[in-house]
């Protein structure tokens, strides 16, 4: 969807026609728009990996060399394709390919076979290439590759998914898994940091330091350092395979290119030249390449070469030149092609690093979103996808050396039979995705290898959909101590939504994006730039600008460095940039990001005009008011652009752009909520949590899905007050709560503290009425192991399960199962042997619906089920309900309809709200829904709730206000009320209107737990602990000082000895041992063997001994001090 076009249909105000149009409820032509684009990162970085990203992958995995009874053998790939999920070879079928409905009922993966050719050279000599399949990977589900891209409402609902399917995610082992959006450095661009850990590096090291997160373009991504030492002088750091390696710069810069000294000097100290310490430095730096006797480019790579050698593992033939060259290549600013470049670019990142070190500009802050991007899915997927091709070509080589007595002589069959030897790399990926852990040599330039893949659970859509816009910081900072990683800083407003973060641990670290922030995907090629730059007035680097380079600003073009401007034609440069872009003229991509930043005079940020055009970075659509079009302005760019949000905020000369919308800065889940804007902040963050926890309609396809567990509402209605997003994104497909009658008003004791009482009448009437979905798979080659020949069924008058079960051994769709019915039975073929299970749950359960599984080949016998089950769940009290606006309570009370207050006309609301809720939250937004939910009731419309559209000159009290005035009722939303109980009338007005509410997952049902007696632990005796498995309730320290500070030491006592591990023990008095007394051995004649004494075996004597009561834990402890040669001796009076 074009992004100029995409905001500019938003409608303009909410509406309830589209749920009364005729074609209601049937699917469309083509599936909304709005709602496809909430996962189009995740699916175009997707796309983008397995088409030109897999091209370039192949290009740049270097070739396999080595040694093979004396003949040079090398491997390289040529090309590689993934092919769409189909059946495996031997299935039986009508239809090749898999669709994920299937994936999930079976519990397996969807994945596509990865095919690569592979070709093979003796000595130099090509000898052809070898077609070999590497394995399965999964693939994400609506992406090209996917056998659901492209098809309509009406097909996806033929294949058994949902119309508005989005996609998005894979499928692992039937479980639906996203991976997590992180945050990385901006790629390519040099940092300032100043971190006083860059002490301890090493000795002279400073805290100053430039750090550069360098990602070539098919996505290998690595770290590399700068590091500013207390004499003048810089040293290098980078990382090779998780080590750690430091290089000084003045070789790497002579290593680069073949310049004399006089020449890299004269780079470096380019608008420095007036400076005499600097220019010492610089000299010093130099100077101690010479003193290793370095004095060309050859004697140099020599140097590195031999040094390096024994780390980077190259065959023996290499020169100790090409070695050097190799970590050049694999280690310094990998983003850039050419070694000119990469000396270009490490001289202006020299040049940075003493400003910065003589505090002449600023350090960047690596938290602000400025120097940050997205690690997108398909980067992730791309990188570890190299790696393990890079890794299946070492197998190959280490399959040959093993079996190198074996193989006769080299030949494209005996090379196919060892390419089948090579490791597989489809347990590689599924591990990554059902675990989100990274087993990788390299570390991928990331900072974890954990927490990378989260489920998708489809507790409402809403849930579902925010985890699509996610972005974590890293589980590497949750851990940190410090709460600058969490602050929400200015620089993010309009990309990161500002309320939507939860609270606690992952509190700022869990960020969501805004409605409008996009992630940019595509790549394209940036070939033509530098030429229009120059030809706009830009010096190219190695030619010298008409004005001193101090009075200039460096070019640099993703990384690169371009060349020379000067001052005073650099802002009408970006001008020129800047129309080129919205227009779309000069082959400049839309989602160039055109940074100026200036020089102040001051220590402010490096100055420069920066360009990037690199995907995973965020960038958001503003209105450009100069050319009357929408732009799209990156985080960088942000910092130098006037935006404005409103009409008079716009200043002629000095406002360049504005919002598209005053909401533009939250995020889907809290633009939907009602009037936000006249909410406390900390609410609105509560609403959002709550919104994901909301028992709604998750999906349409109930019957065709096998989550573990789902919940249905079965009176979902649509909302009469909201936002005109949430019509833009057509929530009322996945209603998530219903309109209710709420009287703010103190009524008996049982509303206190947050609990809301609820009309008795209208919860008979279905008011929040839900089921849970519980599905179990029953695999029998699991219950029965070894057992080839076992098949559900049911022996013929088998009397155990009676009329219960079908002949097929399970229960009948629409079977009501109570605690101990029989559940499903099988039978093993061979000796006719029946096994009955029966239901375990204390719950009863209503058997939904069965689906038969078999494999992946289809060749399985009936063995495998799913069996769903739904357990209604109405509202009981302690379930717990919430408004929209963070107000959440608990249902106290079902009060009878004829003891509630009732209004003039006769009306009795459906829930009691406790007015004590209001003052201290201020959840105005509230009290402004009730007025407009009763005036929306009477007209029969539906209000626009969208924040900031009323004001202080605009008060929603007076539209709303008079609205009710025009259907006869109070300005204020209050009524007379009468009691229930006495009839008279109450003396206060009460305020009365319809407020949507929304029933939480957190049910009583599911957290209630009772205990007599029950399991133990094997060990200590003790009761076990858990609800699963109907433990006990541990009784802490806390709750043991509690009892002591009663002085209720008997209630102690009990507590902790008679019903925890209470055992009789005998003990010898004389010698005190809880272990000698034995039973003595028994006597010939076995008639008296029950008169047996008790002797000591250390006394030799039996009237000495006693029976104590002391906890078994105990007599634990003296036997394993025992077995440490400790003796125990009780002193028993």
């Amino acid at each position: 969807m074009d992004y100029s076009t995409k905001w500019s249909s938003l409608p303009a105000a909410p509406s309830l026609k589209p749920l009364t149009q005729p074609g209601y409820g049937l699917p469309k032509e083509q599936q909304q728009a709005a709602v496809q684009d909430l996962v189009k990162a995740h699916i175009d970085s997707f796309d983008q990996a397995l088409s030109d990203g897999l091209a370039q992958v192949v290009q740049a995995i270097p070739p396999m060399e080595f040694m093979h009874k004396g003949d040079r053998i090398s491997l390289a790939f040529v090309e590689a394709t993934v092919h769409n999920p189909t059946v495996a070879k031997g299935g039986i079928c009508k239809d090749l390919r898999v669709f994920p409905a299937e994936c999930r009922g079976r519990r397996c993966t969807y994945r596509g076979k990865l095919v690569a050719d592979v070709s093979w050279s003796v000595n130099g000599v090509p000898k052809g290439i070898i077609k070999q399949s590497l394995g399965q990977v999964p693939i994400m589900v609506k992406s090209k590759l996917c056998n659901l891209h492209g098809l309509s409402p009406k097909e996806l609902i033929e294949h058994h998914e949902e119309a508005e399917e989005m996609g998005g995610y894979f499928i692992v082992n039937g479980i639906e898994k996203v991976i997590r959006m992180l945050i990385m450095p901006r790629r390519n661009f040099p940092i300032a940091l100043s971190r006083p850990k860059f002490k301890s590096r090493g000795q002279g090291y400073t805290q100053y330091g430039i750090a550069v997160h360098c990602v070539k373009d098919e996505h290998t991504a690595i770290n590399m350092n700068l590091h500013y030492l207390d004499n003048g002088t810089i040293m290098l750091n980078f990382i090779y395979h998780k080590e750690l390696f430091f290089l000084p710069l003045g070789f790497a810069l002579k290593a680069l290119v073949d310049f004399s000294d006089y020449q890299i000097y004269q780079e470096l100290i380019k608008g420095k030249e007036e400076n005499s310490f600097y220019k010492s430095c610089v000299s010093e730096m130099l100077r101690l390449v010479m003193e290793e006797g370095c004095t060309t480019r050859a004697k140099v790579l020599n140097y590195l070469g031999e040094r390096f050698r024994v780390k980077l593992h190259l065959p023996e033939w290499y020169t100790n030149e090409q070695c050097a060259k190799f970590l050049l290549d694999e280690c310094l600013c990998i983003h850039l092609k050419s070694d000119s470049e990469k000396f270009y670019n490490l001289c202006l990142m020299t040049r940075k690093l003493f400003a910065f070190a003589k505090q002449e500009c600023q350090e960047e802050n690596p938290d602000s979103l400025m120097c940050q991007e997205v690690l997108t899915p398909g980067q992730l997927f791309l990188m570890f996808l190299k790696e393990k091709m890079t890794g299946w070509l070492v197998s190959v080589k280490l399959a040959l050396d093993k079996r190198s007595q074996r193989v006769a002589g080299i030949t494209a069959e005996n090379l196919t039979r060892i390419f089948n030897l090579g490791t597989d790399i489809t347990r590689a990926f599924e591990y990554m995705l059902a675990t989100g852990n990274i087993i990788s040599k390299t570390g991928l330039g990331m900072l974890q290898d954990s927490g990378l893949c989260v489920v998708a659970d489809k507790l409402n859509f809403i849930r579902y959909l925010s985890h699509f816009r996610c972005v974590h910081r890293g589980a590497a900072f949750a851990k940190m101590r410090t709460t600058t990683v969490r602050k929400l800083l200015p620089e993010s407003w309009g990309f990161l939504c500002p309320v939507h973060t939860p609270d606690g641990t992952p509190c700022g670290l869990m960020n969501h994006m805004t409605t409008h922030c996009e992630i940019v995907a595509p790549t394209s090629s940036t070939s033509t730039l530098p030429a229009l730059l120059c030809s706009l007035g830009v010096t190219p680097v190695e030619s010298t600008p008409s004005q001193p380079y101090s009075c200039c600003y460096p070019v640099v073009l993703d990384g690169a460095m371009i060349g020379w401007v000067e001052k005073d034609l650099a802002p009408s440069l970006v001008e020129s940039l800047r129309r080129f872009k919205v227009l779309k003229e000069k082959r400049m991509p839309p989602w160039t990001e055109i940074v100026l930043v200036p020089q102040t005079g001051k220590a402010s940020l490096y100055p420069g005009l920066f360009l990037f055009t690199t995907p995973c970075r965020m960038m958001r659509p503003v209105r450009n008011l100069a050319l009357g079009k929408q732009e799209l302005i990156g985080t960088f760019e942000q910092l130098y652009l006037n935006v404005g949000i409103f009409e008079d905020e716009i200043e002629e000369g000095v406002t360049t752009h504005q919002e598209l919308f005053p909401h533009s800065m939250l995020s889907v889940v809290a633009s939907f909520i009602p009037f936000s804007d006249h909410n406390q902040s900390p609410r609105n963050m509560y609403q959002c949590q709550m919104g994901k926890q909301t028992m709604g309609f998750p999906l349409h396809s109930y019957q065709d899905r096998s989550d573990n567990k789902l919940y249905r509402l079965q009176t979902p209605q649509s909302p009469l007050v909201r936002p005109v997003m949430y019509d833009h994104y057509n929530i009322d497909n996945y209603p998530i709560g219903t309109n209710a009658v709420v009287a703010v008003i103190s009524y008996t004791g049982y509303d206190m503290e947050d609990a809301m009482i609820v009309n008795k009448s209208s919860w008979e009437r279905g008011f929040a009425h839900g089921s849970v979905y519980k599905t179990e798979v029953i695999d029998l080659s699991e219950k029965a192991k070894g057992e080839d020949s076992v098949v559900f069924g049911t022996k013929p008058g088998d009397p155990k399960v009676g009329t219960k079960l079908d002949v097929d051994g399970l229960p009948a769709i629409g079977t009501v199962l109570n605690y101990g019915d029989p559940y499903y039975s099988y039978v093993n073929l061979n000796t006719g042997q029946s096994h009955v299970s029966f239901y375990k749950s204390q719950e009863t359960c209503v058997v939904d619906n069965i689906k038969v599984c078999s494999n992946d080949t289809g060749t399985g016998r009936f063995k495998r089920v799913c069996i769903t089950m739904r357990i209604p769940r109405n509202p009981t009290i302690g379930d717990k309900f919430a408004s929209r606006h963070g107000q959440k309570g608990i249902l106290s009370r079902l009060w009878p309809a004829e003891d509630m207050p009732f209004t003039e006309s006769g009306m009795t609301p459906d829930i009691l709200f406790n007015p004590h809720g209001f003052p201290s939250r201020m959840t105005i937004g509230m009290l402004i829904e009730s007025m407009a939910g009763k005036s929306a009731a009477l007209h029969g419309l539906c209000h626009d709730a969208t924040p900031f559209t009323f004001s202080e000159e605009n008060s929603a009290l007076e539209h709303f206000g008079d609205m009710l005035k025009a259907a006869g009722y109070n300005y204020y939303g209050t009524e007379r009320l009468y009691s229930g109980l006495s009839g008279m009338e109450l003396e206060a007005d009460i305020f009365i209107g319809v407020v949507y509410y929304q029933r939480l997952r957190h049910m009583v049902s599911d957290k209630f737990q009772v205990r007599t007696t029950g399991a133990r632990d094997k060990v200590t005796n003790q009761p076990v602990g858990g609800r699963n498995v109907q433990g006990g309730i541990r009784f802490g320290e806390m709750e043991r000082d509690a009892l002591l500070a009663h002085g209720s030491s008997f209630l102690l006592h009990d507590r902790l000895f008679n019903c925890s591990d209470r055992s009789v023990a005998q003990v010898c008095m004389d010698c005190g041992s809880l272990l000698s007394p034995l039973l003595e051995k028994p006597p010939p004649h076995w008639s008296t063997t029950r008169h047996r004494n008790t002797i000591c075996m250390l006394c030799k004597k039996s009237d000495s001994i006693e029976n104590v009561s002391v906890p078994y834990v105990f007599r634990y402890f003296v036997a394993e001090l025992a077995a440490m040669n400790i003796k125990i001796k009780l002193d028993v009076k």
